[in-house]
């Protein structure tokens, strides 16, 4: 490598070397160099901007182009020859320039800073993430419907405190997890918007005295604006921070779902079978079968978290405008969106291959009293109020703990010690079938309302 190539682009300021450690320290471009193909796109729309304003010949412009599409494809390819003393990704690429087609390569850097290229380029690799992610959590909404849509009938337990409370569908449980990851969609939707404006020709902080067209830029990269203020333009990370908020949110979404199937996937509640590609077993135990993925889900939330509340701290304490405490921005952002999308993509694969276990989630619902509530509603639409109702089923409840008997499973002369009001229709709404089915309305647990909700639910989809 040319002694010229390893030069700082800053020096003619300094009299001696960098240390070799501060050098080593301060340096970037061993995890910022994943930005390279969004440096090389915003470089390449800064110089079409230039040749538009006149600040480069077509020609010059043609060179630089042509310049950093070669590079790119060396990058690509593994040849390119990445270089600490050249500190990030941003410079690397600059001095490579240069060596391909000389002094024209200088020139790339008129009217922009590091510190407006690097928040150009983090949107713009933000912009494309946010897609990804959101087309991820799609994925397993549309595992969760098909789920909901073969299941609507399929009755299990609902709690609350984690002890039965009344029967639901295994299909209404599943759109309650899609109407989650549906808010986490709308809410990386959201902060897309905000992502998709442009810092560049913000320069350092202050702007730029050559004539730049900020909009032309823009236009190039489809971004939907520009930063209205140089100041705020490179000093910016809130939407670094508010990515990863949406992320420790959809991560939560994901923990909490991953807290049920590990205790529906164990022998007390053996609700469902994971598939075997998900689990792993034991090193000593033979008969184990682990579900490793939602563990591991579940632990990587805190990860997630983490790295929200690295960035919320780096940020606190930070006068305007760019500080070198901003590098620290990017370890944390990567990491975040690494687990995410791995996290997504492996849980809509899981739910794409899930084996429910039809009849004993109906034997839990029946343990339970799950159909208490429906015969104190009885008992009201027979006139009593719904306080004395509550009494007279509390007291039913303990004597069937006392006898063993579920309250479906008591006789009328039985149930009418309880109540006088009590004629032989209570059991219609005492058997589980009957509790789902009276949950009609929009947002219950009945078959025929899960199908419509699933069927909404695909239209949403669809609508992206």
């Amino acid at each position: 490598m040319s002694e010229e190539r390893t030069q700082k682009p800053w020096g003619g300021r300094f009299t001696q070397p960098t240390d070799a450690f501060v050098e080593a320290f301060t340096a970037s471009v061993d995890f910022d160099r994943r930005l390279y193909h969004y440096d090389i796109q915003g470089s390449i729309a800064h110089a079409r901007m230039l040749a538009h304003v006149g600040v480069l010949s077509e020609e010059e412009c043609r060179a630089i182009v042509e310049g950093l599409e070669a590079i790119e494809r060396e990058i690509e390819a593994g040849e390119f020859p990445w270089s600490v003393a050249l500190e990030d990704v941003h410079m690397n690429i600059e001095a490579r320039l240069t060596e391909r087609i000389g002094e024209t390569g200088k020139k790339l850097h008129t009217g922009r800073s590091r510190n407006d290229q690097v928040a150009t380029d983090l949107r713009l690799y933000l912009r494309d993430e946010i897609d990804a992610i959101r087309a991820e959590i799609h994925r397993l909404q549309s595992a969760l419907v098909d789920l909901a849509e073969r299941e609507a009938e399929t009755i299990m337990p609902g709690f609350t405190h984690l002890q039965v409370a009344q029967p639901v569908t295994f299909g209404h449980h599943m759109l309650a997890w899609f109407e989650m990851l549906e808010r986490d969609r709308a809410r990386l939707a959201d902060c897309r918007r905000r992502v998709n404006v442009m810092p560049l020709g913000a320069a350092a902080l202050a702007g730029t005295s050559f004539p730049i067209d900020r909009e032309y830029t823009a236009a190039l990269l489809g971004f939907d604006g520009v930063c209205e203020n140089s100041l705020d333009a490179v000093s910016d990370r809130d939407f670094v921070i508010e990515l990863l908020a949406a992320a420790s949110l959809v991560m939560t979404h994901l923990s909490r779902f991953s807290e049920e199937l590990i205790l529906w996937s164990s022998q007390q509640f053996d609700f469902i079978e994971l598939a075997d590609s998900f689990c792993t077993g034991s090193s000593i135990m033979p008969q184990k079968k682990n579900p490793d993925v939602p563990e591991l889900v579940r632990g990587k939330s805190g990860r997630v978290y983490g790295h929200l509340m690295g960035l919320l701290t780096l940020m606190k304490a930070q006068p305007l405008a760019y500080n070198k405490d901003n590098q620290e921005d990017k370890e944390p952002l990567f990491d975040a969106v690494d687990t995410l999308k791995g996290s997504l993509k492996v849980y809509a694969d899981m739910m794409g291959a899930l084996t429910v276990k039809r009849e004993r989630m109906r034997e839990a619902a029946l343990a339970g009293f799950a159909t208490a509530t429906d015969l104190a509603d009885y008992l009201v639409r027979k006139g009593l109020p719904f306080r004395d109702a509550h009494e007279v089923v509390g007291k039913a409840v303990q004597y069937g703990v006392v006898h063993g008997k579920d309250l479906a499973d008591m006789s009328l002369e039985e149930l009418r010690r309880f109540s006088p009001v009590i004629d032989a229709d209570v059991f219609e709404v005492l058997t589980l079938g009957g509790s789902v089915a009276a949950r009609n309305h929009i947002g219950g647990t009945a078959p025929e309302q899960v199908r419509a909700a699933a069927a909404r639910a695909r239209a949403r989809l669809a609508a992206g």
